[in-house]
């Protein structure tokens, strides 16, 4: 089926955000749409390609869960397990158990109807896996490969957080200053720090659910925006700041300003420097001033949920996908595209201790203890997302922009990082972190690999 163009007056339902998405446990799966084929999701075959050891062992010992908190009586933390170096297996456990993963991923993908699917998954032994499935482009019949990018949404958190502490690191950027110290001329609260940006307590209503946005942002779809036209659209403070806690895009766009300014170079020159480059993230790109360095798939929604529904190419007449305006209205908040193995890479050596400083990673780490006490489910530390999946604890973050959802999780016992982009926003990505996870972790378990105490 081909799938029909964007249609303006019909996106007013859809408006474009980059929100936390909730990881679905596997016994609320039944809560999802009715497991029926369409028609047009008939694709290639899961493509499947096992790496050698191409990632190093996990580091050791290492710390990844949030340790203290500064509140009176915020819900106790989990224990923090130490990582301990891994034993080599004679099988490596992604190829032992490739041919599972791949066809999880697949019936998953078809039951739910989802265009197109890349995962990375990579083990405790720096072995990777890395499937994909469905299409980057319907119309053309473009396959979705490892090798294809996805717009990330909100995983770019995770890299514009890390820069703001790697800014602290040094001694650039103090956390605990006020956001108007390095932006003087902003109309916010003059006591909102940069720490409660990075952890969502600042209180500041997110432009993106401002009603007006919606129609500004698709009446020219291929129109950059600056930071200070999407600000335009903070009108609120939820509450004051440091007094709850609220998922706001406006504090990643801040953070992302303020990045530029006391990084003296551009956002996407500082990823690059920073972490893309050294990382070696080469799929890696930021979407509004940088130009894709390989494919990219299209973006796609659907006006129901039933598998049925014909998907809706979002996709602009730029190469910004979903499109320019969304994009570059997000900077810091959702503006990067890469593969899944990249993404892997990248949570694996972030949450590893290969990016931060000791002490910074566990500042970011040990700030999911003090929003606890405002979330009945999943601490948020700086920049990152504590979820237990499929009984292990978990750190990352997930991402959603109109056309795309994504997750990466990495979980310190098992010693395992996995990756899923998908370029729709009906269906959440966790489904398929929890159902691929459980196989890859029998398969650390078998293989004699497994990491943790």
């Amino acid at each position: 089926m081909v799938p029909s163009r964007p249609r303006r007056a019909g996106l007013r339902r859809a408006l474009p955000f980059l929100s936390l998405v909730v990881l679905v446990p596997l016994v609320s799966l039944s809560l999802g749409p009715v497991l029926s084929a369409s028609p047009w999701t008939r694709s290639p075959d899961i493509v499947a390609l096992p790496s050698p050891s191409d990632v190093p062992p996990l580091p050791s010992p290492s710390d990844v869960l949030p340790t203290s908190s500064p509140t009176d009586s915020p819900p106790t933390p989990a224990p923090s397990p130490s990582l301990r170096q891994p034993s080599t297996p004679d099988v490596s456990a992604d190829v032992r158990m490739g041919g599972e993963l791949a066809s999880s991923l697949a019936t998953i993908r078809t039951d739910y109807a989802i265009p197109g699917v890349s995962v990375a998954i990579i083990f405790p032994d720096g072995t990777t896996w890395a499937g994909a499935g469905g299409f980057a482009d319907i119309v053309a019949g473009t396959p979705a490969t490892p090798l294809t990018a996805f717009a990330l949404a909100s995983l770019t958190k995770t890299f514009t957080s890390a820069l703001i502490l790697r800014l602290a690191e040094e001694d650039e950027v103090s956390l605990d200053a006020t956001v108007r110290t390095y932006l003087p001329d902003l109309r916010i609260d003059p006591g909102i720090t940069v720490r409660q940006l990075l952890d969502h307590t600042s209180g500041l209503a997110d432009f993106f659910f401002d009603p007006a946005i919606d129609r500004a942002l698709l009446a020219d779809l291929d129109r950059h925006w600056t930071e200070a036209e999407a600000l335009e659209y903070v009108d609120t403070s939820h509450f004051e700041p440091g007094r709850g806690w609220h998922y706001s895009n406006t504090n990643y766009l801040l953070l992302g300003m303020i990045a530029a300014r006391m990084g003296r170079a551009p956002l996407a020159e500082q990823f690059r420097q920073q972490f893309l480059g050294p990382l070696g993230l080469d799929s890696a790109f930021y979407q509004p001033t940088e130009v894709a360095r390989g494919p990219v798939a299209h973006g796609y929604r659907f006006d129901t949920g039933a598998t049925d529904a014909p998907a809706i190419d979002l996709t602009g007449a730029g190469p910004i996908v979903p499109f320019a305006s969304v994009v570059t209205a997000a900077g810091g908040a959702g503006g990067l595209a890469a593969t899944a193995t990249d993404v892997a890479r990248w949570a694996r050596a972030l949450y590893g201790g290969d990016v931060l400083g000791a002490a910074s990673r566990q500042e970011m780490l040990d700030g999911g203890a003090r929003t606890a006490r405002y979330r009945s489910f999943g601490a948020y530390g700086l920049g990152v997302q504590f979820l237990d999946i499929a009984g292990q604890p978990t750190v990352g973050h997930s991402g959603r922009l109109l056309g795309f959802r994504s997750a990466v999780r990495y979980l310190p016992e098992a010693g395992i990082t996995i990756a899923v982009l998908t370029n729709q926003s009906r269906t959440d990505p966790g489904i398929i972190v929890d159902a691929l996870l459980r196989i890859a972790m029998r398969a650390v378990h078998d293989c004699g690999c497994r990491t943790g105490r």
